[in-house]
């Protein structure tokens, strides 16, 4: 009680007995101060605490202790479940973490710098085991795009597409309406005989198209694979099509032209020259043997072909006789849809005669570089069989996968034999193309100019042979002979 009467409940009250309890929870280890402002929290041990040894000496001299080492793998930047930035971040304004544990750093990563690349550098090209960002491939296409539109103007949209390097191989064909040559084109490209042809990456004749006699392709159509192969596709030569829409169509002509039927020869010209100036290989397609006026009008593009200097050590045409400074490409005579018989050896040697006889005083390098009998089409043929061996190949008809394996050997009464394939004469289709793509792709990438060309340079060349094929003196007089 106090001196006026009234009890302190602080002294004996419940306040008192409550504190007295919490006073007995935080009870220590002697030595602990209650009174500070830490007596609300957990206990922290301290046992690391260095205690001085009890044989120290009065003087009070530092007595050294064995140091704890930390090891820590040189990959784990941070904890499970930690963010990378939030890991990489210093905990406070002195030595960093691994400073301070005595760790080595890492060693210096060098980064490859993706110059020229544009939008195909991403960040997400990073190879996860080195840290260093992988060399991406070029670009690949999945389509063709216009080289030379409908109009016969240059397109600059496949410059894109092409690289600073040297090693390439330009491939253009040749053919009349029908032949084949973009569904051979897409098959030596990108796309194999089981695809469907509406996939195919240069489109194909559709049904209705082939129903009203119309062509798919107009211009010249680019493509380039990741191997380095430029294929050019081009329109008909001396297309009917062509020729009626544009009678039908009352298309105005150029001045310098004054029929249709001149304009479209002259378009098919253009094209041939120029495929015969920018191209290492060119095929021409044929689906039947022969058409002279075929050889003729090729005959009539090499002459018309802009003078072009090669190189010196390729100077040499078919004849054997050194033509000066002209250049001249490998062209190959492509049989399409061939028949059985046309794959009997006696056949093939005349056909290979034929072409040679047709061939002889041509510059365009026609024999010696692509053979059906390395191919091990003709098992069991001599190698010398044929004497002048032409770039030719012979190419089957392709078959429907499910009449391919039913053709039978024979309608007789035997029930076993209607039950073997027929005989074809040849290896199926599928295996052909890829012979034929092999032999393409192996043959000779000579020089093109005087100059080595990248494909860049090789683009602006092909457009400044574009423009000079336009303007031509010698096309010009040709068209007012024609008139």
């Amino acid at each position: 009680m106090s001196e006026s009467g009234h009890s302190q409940p602080g002294m004996y009250g419940q306040g008192r007995r409550r504190r007295r309890r919490r006073g007995e929870r935080d009870v220590g280890p002697p030595g602990l101060n209650l009174s500070g402002p830490s007596r609300d929290r957990e206990y922290q041990p301290r046992e690391r605490r260095a205690k001085p040894p009890q044989n120290a000496s009065v003087s009070g001299a530092p007595v050294l202790e064995k140091p704890i080492m930390l090891m820590k793998a040189r990959d784990d930047g941070a904890k499970l479940g930690t963010p990378p930035d939030a890991a990489a971040q210093p905990s406070g304004p002195g030595p960093s973490k691994m400073e301070r544990e005595g760790q080595r750093p890492t060693q210096p990563v060098y980064q490859i710098q993706n110059r020229g690349m544009g939008a195909s550098a991403s960040s997400s090209a990073v190879d996860p085991m080195v840290g260093q960002s992988k060399l991406l491939p070029p670009e690949k296409m999945k389509h063709s795009i216009k080289l030379v539109d409908d109009q016969m103007n240059w397109c600059d949209s496949a410059m894109e597409y092409l690289r600073d390097q040297t090693d390439m191989l330009v491939v253009g064909v040749l053919g009349l309406q029908g032949s084949g040559k973009s569904t051979i084109m897409s098959l030596l490209s990108a796309n194999t005989p089981e695809e469907d042809q509406r996939g195919y990456v240069f489109r194909a004749q559709t049904p209705e198209i082939k129903e009203r006699g119309g062509n798919q392709s107009t211009g010249i159509d680019f493509f380039i694979t990741q191997e380095r192969v430029i294929f050019l596709d081009t329109q008909p030569m001396l297309s009917p099509s062509i020729l009626d829409h544009l009678i039908n169509n009352d298309r105005k002509l150029p001045p310098e032209y004054n029929l249709p039927h001149t304009y479209v020869e002259m378009q098919s010209l253009q094209i041939a020259a120029f495929l015969f100036t920018v191209c290492h290989v060119v095929i021409v397609v044929q689906d039947w043997f022969t058409d002279l006026n075929l050889y003729r009008f090729l005959q009539t593009a090499e002459m018309l072909k802009p003078s072009t200097p090669s190189a010196s050590h390729d100077s040499t045409g078919s004849s054997g006789n050194d033509d000066g400074a002209e250049y001249y490409p490998h062209i190959v005579f492509l049989q399409n849809k061939a028949k059985r018989e046309d794959f009997c050896p006696k056949n093939l040697k005349n056909m290979y005669m034929v072409v040679d006889k047709l061939m002889a005083h041509s510059h365009l390098k026609y024999k010696g570089t692509l053979s059906m009998l390395d191919c091990n089409m003709f098992p069991g043929l001599e190698q010398d069989y044929l004497a002048t061996e032409v770039n030719m190949f012979l190419l089957p008809m392709q078959e429907n996968d499910g009449e391919d394996n039913l053709i039978k050997a024979g309608t007789g009464a035997y029930p076993l034999f209607s039950l073997l394939p027929g005989y074809r004469g040849h290896p199926a289709f599928s295996t052909v193309v890829s012979k034929l793509r092999s032999q393409i792709l192996a043959m000779p990438r000579c020089q093109l100019s005087h100059t080595i060309l990248t494909e860049k340079n090789w683009f602006h060349y092909a457009a400044r042979i574009w423009d000079g094929v336009k303007k031509s003196s010698a096309l010009s007089e040709y068209s007012r002979l024609l008139c």
